[in-house]
């Protein structure tokens, strides 16, 4: 998700001095046993608690050059493997960025998920997915209603393969300005409105925009930064949902029913909150932390995209990892980071043959010792030093 922020270049790639960080109380004790994934969603969070969390964690917005309304990293799954063989489960969830975020959930099974973003459009495209959640039965109705189209009636779709569900989606009936499209965006808008969330006309004018978009764009919809077009190497929305991991195996968020299932409740139960607020700012993020730890909870996943290339170039990625370290966590806590060619001084050592991104895995331990060690020398130490081997 290169997402540009405040004209950062690569600049960092000059040496990085962090002074140590203090122990501070926000790191719990390993646990005993690798975690498993949890049995249930538990109790809703009651809508008032959820809308007064996204009110009083979110900081100030701003502003980027891209809607960034699917992801741009064709290695995103790379990681899956090495978080189900180091017991990544449970807890707590924070990300960026747009549903590139449920693949990971889906996988991690957390009880509580944050969607932390400084464009306050994300926040607003995430109230758009949790309404799709909401109305949505299955997966083909969440991506017929995505999209525009009309779900199929016949029975079966609920034991479908993604692939025959993005076969249906792509020749079904709709897309924009269709019947099918209105009758979709007024389900969409309706579930949004019960919500209990302040939002204004510019705001609804936004989710509507963003529907529209997935509409005309369907499953060819790609990243693209404003006034630019797609860049050919950037997948398609269409080719994430069906995308697969090192080992083979499906993993995007539309790939498994009881994948799907687990989001559905989770949104249900109001434990997906989306937050508007900048990694590195001075509330947040740490807010965010004080949360999850009042809940008993640890963050066992922290997905940041390559949002760390823009806080090294802005000089705050210290602020951030200091932060950071402070987090709840646990030995079974890991980083997910997205590395682009931009800034590097060769090639990722983890890059995988087709890939223009590449997925890294840290444990968040190890970067909470690295800041107190004195931190790092460059955005390539960051982003190689004691990253988890992907086939290990």
């Amino acid at each position: 998700m290169p997402d540009r922020r405040r004209g950062a270049t690569a600049a960092f790639l000059l040496a990085l001095a962090f002074a140590p960080v203090g122990c501070g109380d926000g790191v719990e004790a390993p646990v005993a046993e690798a975690p498993t994934p949890p049995a249930e969603v538990p109790a809703p969070i009651p809508t008032a608690e959820w809308v007064s969390l996204v009110r009083n964690l979110s900081e100030t917005g701003g502003f980027f050059d891209t809607d960034n309304l699917v992801s741009n990293e064709s290695s995103f799954l790379n990681v899956l493997g090495p978080m189900r063989r180091l017991g990544v489960y449970g807890g707590a969830y924070v990300g960026v960025g747009p549903d590139q975020n449920f693949s990971y959930m889906a996988q991690q099974r957390p009880t509580l998920a944050f969607i932390l973003d400084i464009r306050r459009d994300n926040l607003l495209q995430h109230v758009l997915f949790k309404a799709l959640f909401h109305e949505a039965a299955s997966r083909v109705e969440y991506l017929s209603l995505l999209l525009g189209v009309a779900p199929p009636t016949d029975p079966g779709w609920e034991s479908a393969d993604v692939e025959a569900i993005l076969d249906w989606v792509a020749s079904a009936p709709g897309g924009e300005a269709s019947p099918q499209w209105n009758d979709a965006w007024d389900r969409v808008i309706a579930r949004v409105r019960t919500f209990g969330l302040e939002l204004d006309e510019a705001d609804e004018a936004t989710l509507r925009r963003f529907h529209e978009e997935f509409a005309r764009r369907g499953l060819d919809l790609r990243f693209t930064t404003l006034g630019q077009t797609p860049r050919p190497f950037y997948p398609t929305f269409g080719e994430l949902l069906a995308a697969r991991d090192l080992t083979g195996e499906g993993g995007s968020y539309l790939a498994s029913r009881d994948d799907f299932a687990w989001l559905k409740a989770l949104q249900e139960a109001n434990r997906v909150i989306p937050v508007v607020g900048d990694l590195a700012g001075d509330r947040a993020l740490r807010s965010i932390g004080d949360e999850v730890r009042s809940r008993g909870l640890v963050v066992r996943a922290f997905y940041v995209s390559n949002v760390e290339f823009y806080l090294a170039g802005d000089g705050t990625f210290e602020r951030f990892a200091e932060t950071v370290a402070e987090l709840p966590m646990d030995d079974f806590s890991v980083i997910i980071r997205s590395v682009f060619p931009q800034g590097l001084v060769r090639r990722h050592p983890q890059a995988q043959p087709g890939d223009y991104s590449t997925q890294v895995l840290v444990r968040m331990a190890d970067l909470r010792d690295a800041v107190r060690a004195g931190g790092y020398g460059s955005y390539w130490d960051v982003v190689t030093r004691d990253a988890v081997d992907p086939g290990s």
